[in-house]
């Protein structure tokens, strides 16, 4: 991303932090395909039959260099037999956001928390 004049420093500060997360989730979502490829024996050629795609678009999916649909995430499960599995983690603690007083507050104790193994175990039984 091209920073332009005029920008401020928070807003290159949250670009540079967006471009830093979309390549970790790039790299970790690139290394999770190969390993599912590696361990069913598949080719290029073969994950790109599967999809119903050339080779030369699954080189490009799993090269990183391109922002990846929802669904081109399903035709890649599909195809891998697998499933994606996202988890949402926080980068603060709990203490971070509560410990700001005032209204802030009043609405996180108004929250009420659903353990993540909890809220796991309800959206399995829901399949």
């Amino acid at each position: 991303m091209g920073f332009g004049l005029g920008v401020s420093p928070d807003q290159r500060a949250a670009e540079t932090r967006i471009d830093e997360e979309m390549l970790a989730l790039v790299t970790q979502l690139t290394n999770e395909i190969n390993w599912h490829m590696r361990e069913r024996g598949l080719t290029r050629a073969d994950l790109a039959a599967r999809m119903g795609v050339s080779p030369g678009r699954v080189s490009q999916i799993l090269g990183g260099g391109e922002n990846l649909t929802l669904r081109t995430l399903a035709a890649l499960a599909s195809a891998l037999d697998a499933r994606f599995d996202f988890e949402l983690s926080s980068l603060k603690t709990p203490d971070e956001y509560t410990s700001r007083g005032g209204a802030d507050s009043a609405s996180t104790a108004n929250h009420h928390s659903f353990p993540r193994t909890q809220h796991q175990k309800s959206a399995s039984h829901r399949r």
